[in-house]
């Protein structure tokens, strides 16, 4: 049975539906008409067209979305993402999957439970003695050791192990054509759904600080900084809405995932013909300064 959806967000996407690369469907057509075609498409994908979106609620058939946003999220790193699908689909009173609202019937390329994109909470305290949860601990205090000051590491790590104050990680993917102003409405849900659990204490309730993992990226010509971070203009977030978590973050880092990114929609980018380097930025965030966070979301984007 199809989920029943929560809420409509409209936006600007540039040729929503195109998640993958498509094949030419007829070889025998002649060179004089695939140059036209070719033309065409050019044209196209200048354009932007308007597309509504609704969130629904998280299910079994979203499997597939899920985990195919979580990859592109943890490329090649050792975290079981079909075990944490399916644990942001058994915990589904907290958060959305991002669909088209309307399909069209004669369409042969949309499949109507395609998976946009997703935002949900994990609480790493509440699952900890679970294998991709472990994991993603892990690898957060690997790369953290790598690529920041010793003191930070085990700052972090102590965060981490306090059953006290507990930390979730906060998930929020979706394709590159789907616009920013989507996110405002998809977060505002989720602090919601959040603090609804834990009045009705549900797992996943509110938690002490979030923990994200943010796709970022740099010009390639730009040398890597010392250990420790970056200024925050020397990267670009491809999600542009996380620019304001960043800001109120008392704990981040970057780490390179070059060697794990082979394609596009895993991370190897490129804006106005500039070859950019892909990251990942850590950023721990006090749940206190979440309605901070909200108020610059929505004039961000809804100006």
């Amino acid at each position: 049975m199809a989920s029943s959806a929560k809420r409509r967000a409209v936006g600007l996407g540039q040729n929503a539906g195109e998640t993958e690369s498509s094949s030419d469907e007829n070889p025998e057509r002649d060179d004089d008409s695939r140059d036209e075609d070719s033309e065409a498409s050019d044209e196209e994908i200048n354009e932007e067209v308007m597309v509504d979106f609704e969130a629904h609620n998280i299910s079994a058939n979203d499997f597939n979305g899920v985990k195919k946003l979580l990859q592109q999220l943890f490329l090649k790193a050792h975290v079981n993402t079909s075990e944490m699908t399916d644990l942001i689909i058994q915990q589904n009173h907290v958060g959305s999957v991002i669909k088209q609202a309307e399909v069209p019937e004669d369409s042969d390329d949309e499949d109507p439970d395609e998976v946009f994109g997703f935002i949900s909470m994990l609480n790493l305290t509440e699952r900890k003695d679970v294998q991709c949860v472990e994991e993603v601990k892990e690898l957060i205090l690997d790369q953290c050791e790598k690529n920041s000051t010793p003191s930070m590491t085990e700052e972090l790590e102590l965060i981490l192990n306090d059953t006290s104050k507990p930390v979730g990680l906060l998930l929020s993917e979706r394709f590159i054509n789907v616009p920013p102003q989507i996110a405002l409405p998809l977060h505002k849900q989720l602090q919601e759904e959040i603090a609804e659990a834990q009045r009705t204490n549900m797992p996943s309730g509110r938690c002490h600080y979030c923990l994200m993992i943010s796709k970022t990226c740099k010009e390639v010509s730009k040398t890597i900084p010392a250990r420790g971070g970056a200024p925050k203009d020397e990267y670009l977030f491809i999600n542009a809405e996380e620019e304001f978590f960043f800001e109120q973050a008392i704990m981040k880092f970057q780490y390179s995932v070059q060697d794990e990114s082979d394609s596009c929609l895993s991370g190897r980018w490129s804006f106005d013909d500039v070859p950019m380097k892909p990251f990942r930025t850590v950023m721990l965030i006090p749940a206190d300064r979440m309605p901070a966070i909200m108020a610059k979301l929505k004039e961000y984007l809804t100006v």
